[in-house]
């Protein structure tokens, strides 16, 4: 597939109105909003345009599974630092668009804060590229970052450029026993001194926190730190990351993105603690959860859920009405017709 089939496409359903689903793997069809229009398929154009692993950057086409991806950066010692989920087949361009991090995310940072450049296709098959390959690239708004997270609703991310990082040369996995109040007590604790924590677990009872670092950093730690050396955390990491861990079972599920210090809320359904205890998982039917999320200074996403739940109330928190009218701006500015990923996001665009 080349670049001008995807802009024939886009310019033929911005023509007759036509309104279109972006899809590269499908992984993440779980997540946003409901999925409407005709579907077009990115898959095909992949392949790693530009690799330069002494200027720490990667430059991939869109379809381009995140697996390519990994594998090309493993064997030079280097990785993606913020461990977006796979889901088996993910591409890169939706790796972006979702906006989705793993485990290391609370280390390392999001998706957005890695990616340096994109080159979009917007709602009338223009081609725009923003960014660079270098962190300081930008002069006035960064538009590369402002499309992670959008969910293709801005454009078709035709190709990404992504700061990428040495793998740790050194990493060890602790478990600790303890109840959902000390372990946030804990993890804000730690979080306030000089420690590689790279990633933080809390389910039923344990805490599992990941140290990454240099060798001796790691070792002076994990001497700090105590607990129990864990045999198979290399395991656990991919089964959080990859959302096949236990906690993560269930047909309804909330991620509630909180101040990292908010204490127990109470609730019935929670499942799991991570990011030092800035986001909570919690399963099950409630709600109150947005409104309880938003007390406590956070949100709440209605991360996977049955179909008619999703339409009823939507994945994303409302917008207020200043956010909303910027948002629907953009939209109008990159996609005037409105025929990408419509609804995806929120119900109004």
């Amino acid at each position: 597939m080349q670049l001008d089939d995807l802009v024939s496409a886009v310019r033929a359903a911005n023509e007759s109105h036509t309104a279109l689903r972006i899809r590269g793997a499908g992984s993440k069809d779980f997540y946003g909003g409901m999925l409407a229009g005709d579907v077009l398929d990115v898959a095909g154009y992949r392949g790693i345009v530009a690799y330069e692993p002494t200027e720490l950057y990667v430059t991939a086409k869109c379809g381009t599974p995140l697996v390519d991806i990994e594998a090309a950066l493993a064997e030079k010692g280097q990785m993606l630092a913020f461990e977006p989920p796979h889901f088996s087949c993910a591409t890169i361009g939706g790796c972006v668009a979702a906006g989705l991090s793993g485990p290391r995310r609370q280390q390392a940072g999001a998706v957005r804060d890695f990616v340096l450049g994109v080159k979009l296709l917007d709602g009338t098959g223009q081609i725009l590229d923003f960014g660079g390959q270098v962190m300081k690239n930008v002069a006035g708004y960064d538009v590369s970052r402002l499309l992670a997270g959008s969910m293709g609703t801005l454009g078709v991310l035709a190709e990404v450029t992504l700061k990428v990082l040495p793998k740790p040369v050194a990493e060890k996995t602790l478990v600790f026993e303890m109840s959902e109040v000390d372990a946030i007590a804990r993890l804000n604790q730690w979080g306030g001194q000089p420690l590689p924590i790279s990633a933080s677990f809390w389910h039923a009872g344990q805490l599992w926190l990941r140290l990454s670092g240099a060798r001796a950093a790691v070792e002076a730690a994990t001497g700090k730190l105590g607990g129990s050396a864990a045999v198979d955390g290399e395991k656990h990491w991919f089964s959080v990351r990859e959302q096949t861990h236990p906690a993560f079972a269930g047909n309804i599920l909330w991620r509630l993105a909180l101040p990292s210090k908010t204490s127990p809320l109470g609730l019935d359904g929670l499942r799991a603690i991570e990011w030092g205890g800035a986001l909570r998982w919690v399963a099950g039917e409630s709600e109150a959860l947005r409104e309880i999320a938003a007390k406590a200074g956070g949100h709440a996403v209605l991360y996977r859920a049955p179909e008619s739940m999703r339409c009823r109330e939507g994945a994303f928190a409302p917008l207020s009405p200043a956010l909303l009218a910027l948002h629907r701006r953009l939209k109008k500015t990159f996609d005037p017709k409105g025929i990408l990923n419509p609804g995806r996001l929120y119900a109004e665009f």
